[in-house]
């Protein structure tokens, strides 16, 4: 079968479905995916504090954001998009991505740092050169409707994240039209980060949870 366009976008992504849940994990999951979420943070962005005497001297770094801004200027002043930038964010999406899978019950098994597991994000490495090289000042500004359609996506998520808790529980599965609707919502997320903030493409993303 062809690619639809939406599916040529330059960030993909999917979780595949399980249909045997583990109700134990899901029920105590808030709990259990709090070590993870530590190194997530820790990941992205902290603060390091050093004290000598009376002498206090505080660091602040915020690594994913700095790299965002910098690839902007890059773009802007040179059109090179720098590889290991691209990789390093590309690894963090994954890895952010499987932390949401197994906190918004699309998945049982525990975050990997590093392996794939059942959640699948690809991110496709951009031609700087092709880039139009002004827009990545703008296009945190022209992704504003899709802020506003994901801020109403986002509630419906945490409803769905609830009615699937409790289905989890009471029959051992989650339903397939939420698991499609979280992977939807999570997707579309994806796809404006891929062009606002990680500045791959100059495709703007589509209205679409496919």
């Amino acid at each position: 079968m062809a690619s639809t366009p939406v599916d040529q976008y330059a960030a993909r992504f999917d979780v595949d479905y399980d249909d045997a849940r583990d109700r134990v994990t899901v029920l105590f999951r808030i709990l259990l995916v709090i070590p993870i979420l530590v190194v997530l943070g820790l990941l992205e962005g902290g603060t390091i504090t050093q004290q000598a005497g009376e002498d206090t001297s505080t660091f602040t770094f915020v690594a994913t954001g700095s790299i965002g801004v910098a690839t902007a200027l890059m773009i802007v002043f040179r059109q090179r998009y720098p590889r290991w930038w691209f990789d390093f964010q590309r690894e963090f999406a994954r890895f952010s991505a499987r932390v949401g899978a197994y906190l918004f019950l699309l998945r049982d098994e525990y975050p990997s740092t590093e392996d794939e597991q059942a959640v699948h994000l690809e991110l496709d490495y951009p031609d700087a050169t092709a880039l139009n090289r002004w827009l990545p000042l703008v296009k945190w500004l022209l992704a504003i409707p899709h802020y506003i359609v994901l801020f109403f996506l986002g509630i419906g998520a945490v409803i769905a994240v609830i009615v699937g808790w409790f289905a989890i529980l009471i029959t051992g599965r989650l339903p397939r039209g939420i698991h499609d609707y979280l992977v939807g919502v999570a997707r579309w997320g994806l796809r404006v980060q891929a062009y606002a903030f990680l500045l791959l493409t100059d495709r703007y993303p589509p209205f679409s949870l496919r």
